[in-house]
């Protein structure tokens, strides 16, 4: 590897996932920084024993605790994980393969695997991240839940983040109301206004992107099931709108 790398990670009771994060990391970096939100479970001494440096910090939206671990890094290129990730071997191998002296390019994406359990869902796949970045040229979009880095100048990558997203169907379909919620929290402070028939309508389109134009069809049960998934997500996402408009007029002084 010609370039020495940073990784940083986020973390909150992340026991179960951040060795093998870590020692996933350790692969393609010199310097493994975790920013950890006050877990009380062992998630921070596991860090530590792998070599990890570790900082305690109250959490303060995606973006923004991704972007904190930065200020302590050695070294000028950023590979940002999460806990529930892992590089696979071709990733690992053009990360140590890229010229970071010559190079045009303020960032690289990565295509992610997204799991329910253990099982790919291919119909989700590539969903390229933007993870390996130079600290002085690109940030963290400022959002409350599911940042991006903010960069044009990128280049795609062939090689696959290894993404453990979900123990199983049940905690898919759980965090799947979570995080609409928390999405539906963003466009309610945004005053997003939105008709009642807007999330039958995303779930529709959204349906139909995954079933169809991303071919769902031909994954069998696994591709409904992962298409229906990505509906609800989106049907949700409006609904929760629909549904914190309402609240906030009711409470609303006569």
């Amino acid at each position: 590897m010609n370039q020495k790398i940073t990784v940083t990670i986020i973390t909150l009771n992340e026991e179960e996932n951040i060795r093998a994060c870590i020692e996933s990391a350790w692969r393609v970096a010199d310097e493994v920084i975790v920013v950890d939100s006050y877990s009380t479970d062992k998630t921070r001494e596991i860090a530590e024993s792998l070599g990890a440096n570790v900082y305690k910090h109250h959490f303060m939206g995606d973006g923004l605790q991704k972007d904190y671990g930065v200020q302590f890094a050695k070294n000028d290129w950023i590979l940002h994980m999460d806990a529930d990730e892992r590089l696979d071997e071709q990733m690992v191998a053009e990360i140590k393969g890229i010229n970071y002296s010559e190079t045009d390019y303020d960032a690289f994406a990565f295509r992610r695997k997204n799991y329910i359990g253990s099982n790919w869902q291919r119909v989700w796949y590539p969903d390229y991240m933007i993870r390996l970045y130079h600290k002085d040229r690109c940030r963290f979009a400022p959002m409350l839940v599911h940042t991006s880095l903010t960069t044009k100048k990128y280049k795609r990558m062939k090689g696959n983040i290894i993404h453990y997203s979900f123990k199983d169907l049940s905690d898919c379909i759980s965090r799947a109301d979570k995080y609409s919620k928390l999405d539906a929290r963003v466009l309610f402070e945004n005053n997003l206004n939105i008709n009642p028939w807007t999330p039958a309508v995303h779930g529709v389109v959204s349906f139909v992107k995954f079933y169809f134009l991303k071919k769902g069809i031909f994954y069998g049960l696994e591709g409904l099931t992962a298409s229906l998934i990505g509906a609800l997500r989106s049907y949700l996402k409006y609904a929760h709108l629909i549904e914190m408009h309402q609240n906030a007029a009711l409470n609303q002084p006569d």
